[in-house]
């Protein structure tokens, strides 16, 4: 029993570590990637995220107005005091 600990550190430490070499190898290599592509990768990234940012925008209102209605159609008192 006095051995688990040490196997299961040392386990640990050698994962630990092959996952760091190969996520530094990994920013590494990005970094050396050709600028011109790294553009076109933003490009379409700020595109898509313009995209689902209009997406929900579209959708808060479609459901603000559904509820409103909804709450209209009840009778409920909408009013501000």
């Amino acid at each position: 029993m006095d051995w688990i600990p040490i196997v299961f550190a040392t386990f640990k430490l050698l994962v630990l570590g092959t996952g760091m070499f190969y996520a530094i190898k990994w920013h590494y290599d990005q970094g050396k990637k050709d600028k011109k592509q790294r553009e076109q990768e933003t490009r379409a990234v700020l595109r898509a995220s313009g995209k689902v940012a209009a997406g929900f925008m579209l959708s808060l209102l479609v459901l603000g107005v559904v509820t409103f209605e909804l709450a209209s159609t009840l009778g409920l008192e909408l009013s501000f005091p």
